[in-house]
């Protein structure tokens, strides 16, 4: 069983806006080794915070590399929650919020949302599920990301999961299929797909000098990809206690 470890948390501004902010979150450490979380009873109004250890995938991959068709099947056979960070932007936007009506303008404007907000909008679902273990698919989506969500939740992921998929099966199976988007063209997707290279690679180059990257072959039918992500977390399950301490 791996020794838990408590990674200290800094949520800056974030810890002044919500309840729900107000409790540190705890990350088993992809190292192994412990390191206290100091408590300061006036982050949390004065009530014991539950020390929890959480699991954090991020799952990463250019549009149409099925990390979204494979994040189900993880949810189903090892119990993980999913985390969509486009997801999440598009439900606070029609929940009609303080931050939802500052997203749509942003996204109208032509702006991309600031990574504080997706951050806080992930770190709201991670404190106030009962689940310990969590995919955020699609996110950090750039070294910003990144930087601003290891600064804001004050711990890394403990592991990365990055379809590997060729820019022509993704150009194929984002034309097949049929979502209604209107950005659903060849030269759009070749575009997304180069923003993707260019902003992405260089946050899996970041976690993989850390060891933490699984580089998972996206050519093939659903299950035989999924027989290359099953060890990865078959292992995790085998040799991990999730409960809360």
């Amino acid at each position: 069983m791996w020794r838990r470890a408590t990674i200290q948390s800094s949520f800056s501004s974030l810890i002044n806006s919500s309840s729900l902010f107000k409790q540190p979150i705890n990350i088993i450490s992809h190292t192994f080794t412990s390191t206290p979380i100091p408590f300061h009873p006036q982050e949390t109004d004065g009530i014991s915070p539950k020390h929890i250890s959480r699991f954090i995938t991020f799952v990463l991959g250019g549009p149409g590399s099925g990390k979204g068709t494979q994040c189900a099947k993880i949810v189903e056979t090892f119990g993980f929650k999913h985390l969509s960070a486009g997801d999440l932007l598009r439900r606070e936007i029609v929940s009609d919020t303080k931050y939802g009506s500052m997203i749509l303008t942003t996204i109208k404007e032509g702006r991309i949302v600031p990574s504080e907000v997706t951050v806080k909008l992930i770190l709201r679902e991670i404190q106030s599920s009962d689940n310990l273990k969590f995919l955020i698919d699609g996110f950090p989506r750039s070294e910003e990301n990144r930087i601003a969500f290891e600064q804001i939740i004050g711990a890394e992921p403990n592991i990365v999961l990055f379809f590997d998929c060729p820019e022509e099966e993704m150009v194929k199976r984002v034309l097949s299929r049929n979502q209604g988007r209107v950005d659903d063209n060849i030269d759009t997707i070749k575009k997304r797909l180069k923003v993707f290279e260019a902003l992405n690679r260089p946050v899996i180059d970041h976690y993989a000098k850390k060891g933490k990257v699984h580089k998972i072959n996206a050519v093939g039918t659903v299950d035989q990809i999924f027989e290359q992500v099953r060890p990865v977390f078959a292992a995790f399950e085998h040799d991990t206690d999730l409960k809360a301490v």
